[in-house]
């Protein structure tokens, strides 16, 4: 009797600690950030040569000219003449313009998803993350705020990355970014909190859209990572990481047609 009760004292220590044990960090790379069901659709304008996009650019622009009521007479004949010839040139190719053309801003419409959409299963989890961070305005509450970016020099010479490659972190006080894009590598709880902040970074007002939010735990920092010919820490590291992120996210997709 003696040896069961203390068996279920044991079981019921056990069960507190765990219980409030930390969750264990799940590393992840920027392509985990992602989306995949989102990010993966059928687009039209991906396989189309540059000359062919020059063509449809130009049906969308004479469209666009023969619908003003300004477009004198004369210079009617000649935009009827630019349309024909960029229309013929995409039929050539077994190009249906106007449905094309319709397509766009269902496309758009993808590629917006696309860039903001965040991995459900990431979502609440713990996860540690390398990137480059800068220091952001404090939020409404009062508490510090930095921004985790996946490549030096975004948003401040380079703009900003997708909303889902962005995290906005709830910093805890005890770390903030000494300088611009400092390579860290950040653990913390993440959830999918979409946020637009406009704030004012090297080059002027720069609109930060993040799809993630992360209330911070713990920060690794790499002190010789501001040294240009530092090559066996920091700074070695974060090319490596710049190196691995762009080789999985690959080439960005070319912007939808103008509007009509």
């Amino acid at each position: 009797m003696i040896l069961t009760r203390l068996l279920c004292a044991l079981a019921i220590v056990l069960e507190t600690f765990v219980a409030r044990a930390p969750a264990a960090a799940n590393e992840v790379g920027w392509v985990d950030l992602i989306d995949l069901t989102a990010s993966t659709y059928e687009d039209p304008f991906r396989d189309l040569s540059y000359h062919q996009m020059r063509a449809l650019r130009s049906v969308v622009a004479a469209r666009e000219k023969l619908n003003a009521v300004t477009l004198a007479s004369g210079d009617r004949n000649t935009v009827e003449a630019e349309l024909a010839n960029a229309k013929k040139t995409l039929e050539a190719d077994g190009i249906d313009v106007d449905w094309l053309i319709a397509q766009r801003w269902v496309v758009a419409d993808r590629r917006a998803r696309a860039a903001t959409a965040g991995n459900p299963d990431i979502d609440g989890q713990t996860i540690t993350l390398a990137g480059f961070a800068l220091a952001g305005p404090p939020a409404k509450d009062g508490a510090p705020v930095a921004y985790l970016v996946p490549e030096r020099g975004m948003c401040s010479h380079v703009p900003p990355p997708n909303p889902n490659q962005m995290i906005r972190v709830r910093l805890n006080g005890d770390w903030s970014p000494a300088y611009a894009h400092e390579p860290v590598r950040l653990t913390g709880r993440v959830s999918i909190t979409p946020t637009n902040e406009v704030f004012f970074v090297t080059d002027g007002p720069v609109q930060m859209r993040a799809t993630f939010l992360m209330d911070l735990e713990k920060v690794e920092t790499f002190p010789n990572a501001r040294a240009p010919t530092d090559t066996a820490g920091g700074q070695d590291w974060a090319q490596k990481m710049v190196e691995r992120w762009r080789h999985a996210s690959g080439a960005r997709q070319s912007p939808p047609v103008a509007s009509q």
